[in-house]
């Protein structure tokens, strides 16, 4: 339910934009790699990505949607999805405001799920091209997450008012070559339970619209589910098509 009211609130802001320019000025990229894991589950799995962005003059939209999954003599051992999406109004050149959901399903984290809204503001404080830029945001929202298992109080429900902070930096290395790094942290403002996320990539261009990307993400939790670890980490190897 939480995850349906997420999307929910953000399509219906999306929505108005993408029904007035249709399906123009889309783009998009799909991923599929092996991804090697470490934390809550210590495996090689494949992973799958879906990234896609719509902007035009006053609006900016983007969607991510990941997936890993991995089995171990017919057991799963590996099962995780994640989907993002957010909405940026622009005005005064570089500056915005945005709307962000987000829904995480990681079987193996302690959590039946996890999620967040926010809302706050956005600054492109550079940019050089089209490919070379920093964004840097804050805001505040609400995050509700389900535990596996009951805590100390026997409740399931983790809800609390959050800090939001985040930044991306990608840079152009050639026209070939792009260095990205996304890093983000949600910090509870009741519980005080801190979530930092980093990823860290480079891509390449192989031929046309085809292209191969490392990455390395890292996830820490302050206030991790008893019998879970604080920290997973991710390496990941896979190849990425643009449309």
């Amino acid at each position: 339910m939480q995850f349906r009211t997420t999307v929910a609130i953000v399509s219906l802001a999306v929505s108005p934009t993408v029904l007035a320019e249709g399906f123009d000025n889309w783009e998009g990229e799909g991923e599929l790699g092996v991804l090697v894991t470490s934390g809550n589950s210590e495996e090689t799995d494949i992973n799958s990505r879906l990234g896609l962005i719509h902007e035009v003059a006053d609006w900016r939209n983007t969607g991510e949607f990941r997936s890993s999954f991995s089995e171990s003599e017919d057991t799963t051992t590996t099962e995780k999805y994640k989907a993002e999406l957010q909405t940026d109004y622009k005005f005064e050149g570089s500056q915005y405001v945005f709307l962000r959901g987000s829904y995480e399903d990681d079987r193996f984290s302690g959590y039946d799920f996890q999620s967040s809204l926010t809302a706050g503001y956005g600054n492109r404080l550079w940019q050089r091209g089209e490919r070379s830029f920093l964004d840097l945001s804050a805001g505040g929202g609400y995050r509700f997450n389900k535990l596996e298992e009951p805590d100390n109080d026997g409740d399931r429900d983790e809800k609390e008012a959050i800090a939001r902070l985040a930044g991306q930096f990608d840079y152009a290395l050639s026209d070939s070559a792009l260095f990205r790094q996304k890093l983000s942290t949600e910090v509870g403002l009741d519980e005080n339970n801190t979530v930092t996320e980093s990823e860290t990539s480079l891509q390449a261009t192989v031929v046309g619209n085809l292209s191969m990307k490392a990455a390395y993400r890292v996830q820490h939790v302050s206030d991790e589910p008893e019998g879970s670890e604080a920290t997973d980490t991710q390496v990941s190897l896979s190849l990425l098509y643009g449309f």
